[in-house]
């Protein structure tokens, strides 16, 4: 399933929804779509050279790519592809079903803001508050990206073991938890130079591995929109049905 095209699962999970739901799917699902075709962009160039792919993955990364190699370039990618799946669409979608358009917007502006405002100068006090609220706006939806990696992969029960340990390796409160799901997931390595490594028992992620990730990521995200368009549309119809009236008291002669 692809949310690279219109026709795809993403079209149809947006299709289900109507209004504001309408609205915050699609920007979701657009949102993380071009993610997908930006890592997948990554890979092509790698094809070419080293320094096509490094080029290519500056595009959503802001670390060093100078001395990155293939599988460093490739780490990294998958980084931004785990990150962006918790950050673009699960985060989104659980704070629209818990506090409707208000929940998504303010998660979106915090999600955002930190980095137009940087953390320097004038504004950096802006920029470093609203980087604190975005880390607790993240803290459930990282984490649940992470179950659901691990439990839409071929999963092992010594992964769920292992997860919290690998998430709390990266400086981030929330990043680790889905990109050492998806290392975890994938049984590949994933990391920074000089920085950091989850799995480090893992294989050095290849062109296969990355397109293992691309699908394996968008079926997490089909998934979970449809879960939770199923527990919204539940829950308005318990909501919506009406209240029998009480039968009249019957009075005996």
């Amino acid at each position: 399933m692809s949310l690279c095209d219109g026709g795809g699962a993403g079209g149809q999970i947006v299709a289900l929804a109507g209004g504001g739901r309408h609205r915050v799917a699609a920007q979701a699902f657009v949102r993380f779509a071009h993610v997908v075709r930006e890592v997948a962009a990554v890979d092509t160039a790698l094809d070419q050279d080293l320094e096509s792919g490094r080029s290519r993955l500056r595009m959503i990364v802001s670390r060093d790519t100078s001395d990155l190699s293939a599988g460093e370039i490739r780490e990294s990618a998958l980084e931004s592809l785990a990150e962006n799946l918790s950050d673009s669409v699960i985060a989104p979608l659980l704070w629209f079903a818990l506090l409707g358009l208000p929940g998504a917007a303010v998660y979106r502006y915090a999600n955002t803001a930190d980095a137009l405002w940087g953390y320097r100068g004038r504004w950096e006090w802006g920029g470093k508050f609203a980087a604190r609220v975005d880390d607790v706006f993240n803290l459930v939806p990282a984490r649940l990206t992470a179950i659901a990696l691990l439990l839409a992969g071929r999963w092992r029960w010594n992964a769920f073991a292992q997860l919290r340990g690998e998430a709390t390796q990266t400086p981030s409160p929330n990043a680790g938890w889905p990109m050492a799901a998806l290392a975890l997931s994938l049984n590949v390595r994933l990391g920074k130079p000089n920085e950091y490594v989850l799995n480090p028992s893992g294989r050095e992620p290849n062109r296969a591995a990355v397109r293992q990730a691309l699908r394996h990521v968008q079926r997490v995200a089909v998934m979970f929109a449809l879960v939770l368009a199923v527990a919204m549309g539940a829950t308005a119809t318990s909501r919506a049905s009406p209240v029998p009236a009480p039968s009249a008291l019957q009075v005996p002669r």
